[in-house]
């Protein structure tokens, strides 16, 4: 775009010269190079009101699409913690995850009083003990109690913005320098994906700003290499 603007600035410069040239010869064309330098600004005007907003367009579509996608990594980090809660382990599979979301249920706690029960005189654990108390177990969806009801649980591993595509996602374990072995998962969607028919430049000069902060070229929920307690890259 500023080499279009310098290109333009160029000709008017070169053509202005002429202009001089040919009125001081021939004055009855001044008119006929009046209307040509107003369309020349007209031209120059557009290409530069183009330069400035070109970036501010293009903040506000990166911004819409980044934003959605962090909404939906934090929603597949809030799945894995609940699937390592109940199963130990991450999973590195979509398939699984949505069956997981969509037909199983976590197991609570429920204590029920059968029995008159004096408190001031009784614990909780002697009620527990002689009856007066009951233990039972409920089960809870987890959908219901990770998402809304209208939660569209297939859309967990598409990328917003995109058409379809998908996150890569996968789990592992890696030992810390305590030599404890720590469960770990990521999930992540590229930049090249994420911002795929958006301005090229624009796209470039994001991703070497991103990958000076994070160094990874797209936007990351947790990690195969290091336990990063499941954090996300946009934090940093």
């Amino acid at each position: 775009m500023s080499f279009l603007i310098i290109l333009i600035l160029l000709l008017v410069v070169i053509l202005s010269i002429i202009t001089i040239i040919i009125v001081n010869k021939k004055p009855g064309s001044k008119k006929l190079f009046q209307f040509i330098y107003a369309i020349l600004i007209v031209v120059l005007g557009l290409f530069l009101v183009k330069n400035i907003l070109d970036p501010i367009f293009f903040k506000q579509e990166r911004m819409k699409r980044e934003n959605a996608t962090i909404e939906r990594l934090k929603d597949i980090r809030t799945a894995q913690v609940a699937y390592k809660d109940k199963y130990g382990k991450y999973t590195g599979s979509f398939d699984t995850l949505i069956h997981f979301i969509k037909t199983d249920s976590f197991e609570l706690e429920n204590i029920i009083q059968v029995r008159p029960w004096n408190q001031d005189s009784i614990t909780k654990r002697d009620a527990l003990r002689v009856g007066i108390l009951k233990k039972s177990t409920i089960y809870k969806p987890v959908l219901d109690s990770l998402f809304s009801k209208d939660y569209n649980v297939d859309e967990l591993r598409i990328i917003p913005y995109t058409g379809g595509a998908e996150f890569v996602m996968a789990a592992g374990e890696v030992e810390t320098g305590s030599q404890v072995k720590v469960k770990v998962f990521e999930a992540y969607a590229l930049y090249d994906t994420l911002f795929k028919g958006m301005d090229r430049q624009e796209v470039i000069n994001y991703k070497d700003e991103r990958y000076t902060l994070t160094e990874f070229n797209g936007v990351k929920v947790g990690s195969l290499t290091e336990a990063t307690n499941n954090a996300g890259n946009w934090e940093k």
